[in-house]
C-alpha cells in the first residue's frame, strides 16, 4: 500500500493527523448527542412515530447536532478523499504520454 504520509515533514504529518482525528471525534461526539444524550424516552436511534410525541426544542436541538455531525462526515470524506485517496489513485494510473 502506497502511504501519503510517508514522505511529509513530521509536522505536517501529525497536523495531518490530528486533522483527521478531530473529525472522527466530531463524527462520534455528534453520534452521541444525537442518539443517545436527545433520545426520546423510548430509546435511541430513528424517531419514527415518537417524532410527534418529543417537544418542539428538544427536536430542534437532535436536528442540530445531527446537521453538525452530517457536516462532520462529509468534512471528513472530503479531507481523506482528497489527501489520502486521490493521491493513490494518481499514482497508479499510467501517464498519457505512453
Amino acid at each position: 500500500m502506497i502511504s501519503t504520509t510517508r514522505n511529509l515533514h513530521p509536522l505536517l504529518r501529525a497536523i495531518h493527523w490530528f486533522i483527521l482525528l478531530n473529525f472522527l471525534v466530531q463524527i462520534g461526539y455528534g453520534a452521541y448527542m444525537t442518539f443517545v444524550v436527545m433520545a426520546p424516552a423510548g430509546g435511541g436511534g430513528p424517531l419514527f412515530g415518537a417524532a410527534a410525541s418529543m417537544p418542539f426544542e428538544d427536536m430542534m436541538v437532535r436536528r442540530l447536532y445531527a446537521s453538525e455531525t452530517w457536516i462532520a462526515i462529509v468534512g471528513a470524506s472530503l479531507y481523506f478523499g482528497i489527501t489520502e485517496i486521490l493521491p493513490r489513485v494518481m499514482g497508479r494510473q499510467p501517464s498519457s504520454s505512453d
